[in-house]
């Protein structure tokens, strides 16, 4: 996913010469091409995470488009009253983008690993949250927020992903999520690289014929409250699969719409991080499989097992 957003903004960059990045200090050898290419609009601030928020609200507030690079919980935790203050309060132009989302960093353990960070920014006003599940979906959200003048946060994987899509998604709308496969017996909704499990969850059911219905969610906030609407009134069951804690993150948010549905409605179940930390350390494989981030616990789940 870093590489589909550093040639995206590649790509715009050349189109808008008001577009700055800023890292802190990482990002050598992906960010490489940006640097060389637009030395000018390129910013290391060094390993000082809260000043380059501050620094990116400042540039901003100039007329600037600014993307600040970081891992999740450097470009999150660490920074939050910057984030908060100087970026969302201002409507600040200032797209956030994390690398390296859930256990990505496997093996550096519970510093690195991005668990809590999508439950943290849902709750700061004025941000919109973006979580691509592949390459294709970081292209559609990075153009996406390009053209809206706001805070974002865009949550991305490293770089091990697979591609859910088969094309590219022209003209993506911020606030939609994209259907994979339609059903009527039960959904599926996730968000982020771990739709990849979702998307074997959900071919294997229907390889059962249970009818699975799959939608990747690329924005969590504002989240489609249509679809969720929808498919709570025409499934018995939905569930949500997230790399992120199950406590405030994307299960949460679309638990929210269908506490709002009168009448009968699916049961949902949230697959996530429960409320503990991830503080086993291996390969990210092993660590999905530890915390049960698999397609077969979704089926397991889904089949009420």
């Amino acid at each position: 996913m870093r590489n589909a957003f550093v040639d995206t903004l590649c790509a715009l960059t050349f189109e808008n010469k008001n577009i700055y990045l800023l890292t802190g200090d990482l990002g050598f050898g992906v960010l490489t091409k940006f640097w060389e290419t637009y030395p000018d609009n390129f910013i290391n601030v060094g390993i000082a995470e809260q000043n380059m928020m501050a620094v990116a609200a400042g540039l901003a507030l100039e007329g600037n488009m600014v993307f600040a690079y970081s891992m999740p919980n450097f470009a999150t935790m660490r920074c939050l009253e910057h984030i908060r203050n100087c970026i969302a309060y201002h409507k600040a132009n200032v797209k956030i983008v994390s690398v390296g989302a859930g256990v990505a960093y496997s093996t550096l353990g519970i510093t690195h690993h991005g668990t809590e960070d999508l439950s943290v920014m849902r709750a700061i006003p004025e941000l919109k949250i973006f979580s691509p599940a592949d390459p294709y979906e970081t292209i559609a959200v990075t153009l996406a927020a390009c053209k809206i003048d706001a805070p974002c946060y865009i949550r991305l994987e490293k770089g091990r992903e697979s591609f859910i899509h088969h094309q590219k998604i022209d003209n993506y709308e911020i606030g939609k999520a994209v259907k994979i496969l339609d059903g009527d017996d039960c959904a599926i909704f996730s968000t982020g690289a771990i739709s990849l499990e979702a998307l074997k969850a959900a071919e294997q059911l229907n390889a059962k014929g249970i009818s699975t219905a799959l939608f990747t969610f690329p924005t969590i906030k504002p989240i489609d409250v249509e679809v969720i609407e929808n498919y709570a009134r025409k499934c018995k069951v939905i569930v949500t699969v997230e790399e992120n804690n199950i406590i405030g993150g994307f299960g949460s948010a679309v638990a929210e719409v269908i506490s709002e549905i009168k009448g009968s409605k699916a049961t949902l179940k949230r697959i996530g991080f429960r409320d503990e930390f991830t503080d086993v350390v291996g390969s990210q494989d092993y660590l999905r499989a530890y915390y049960k981030l698999t397609a077969e616990n979704i089926n397991r789940i889904l089949l009420g097992q």
